[in-house]
């Protein structure tokens, strides 16, 4: 369990290592309470029984369940505590792995960025060539129109001059 909690999240690492110094307190204790416990018979200094001998063997019965009880206890403690810091493991690797997508995700949508700031550019560029062309072609439009106008003015001088000359000079 001491190879769980290091290589627990950090944010999990404190409350971890905190209830497991309660579960090995708890354990000790336990462990000097059963080393400690009387497991005789009950008999007195001159090998008198106090209670009688069906007492004796209840108190020794009451005190190995008691000590069971504690043990199994302590035993269901410390698999909660497993089965916490295995809860923990699972969400951290899922946590990893959700960051990772996540790392995955914002490198396609970057590259994606790039692309489309790319394109801009060259839309910018082709506005740019298109805006000269347009304005060559709208110089050019200018001077044919005004190409157009002096043959027309030239063509109205001419037919005015034919006709003078048809019909008032005789």
């Amino acid at each position: 369990m001491d190879e769980e909690l290091l290589l627990a999240p950090s944010s999990f690492r404190n409350p971890m290592s905190t209830t497991m110094r309660i579960y090995r307190r708890d354990l000790g204790k336990l462990q000097r309470d059963m080393k400690s416990t009387d497991l005789g018979l009950g008999f007195g200094a001159r090998g008198e029984s106090k209670y009688g001998a069906y007492t004796a063997e209840n108190e020794h019965s009451t005190q190995l369940q008691s000590q069971r009880a504690l043990i199994l206890q302590g035993t269901e403690s410390l698999s909660r505590a497993t089965q916490s810091i295995e809860r923990s493991h699972r969400i951290a690797a899922e946590t990893d792995q959700i960051g990772t997508d996540i790392i995955e995700e914002l490198g396609e949508q970057r590259e994606q960025l790039d692309r489309t700031r790319d394109r801009l550019v060259h839309t910018g560029e082709n506005l740019s060539r298109s805006r000269r062309i347009l304005r060559s072609m709208s110089r050019r439009l200018m001077t044919n129109k005004l190409l157009l106008s002096v043959i027309i003015i030239m063509e109205l001088a001419i037919l005015g001059a034919v006709v003078y000359l048809k019909f008032f000079r005789k």
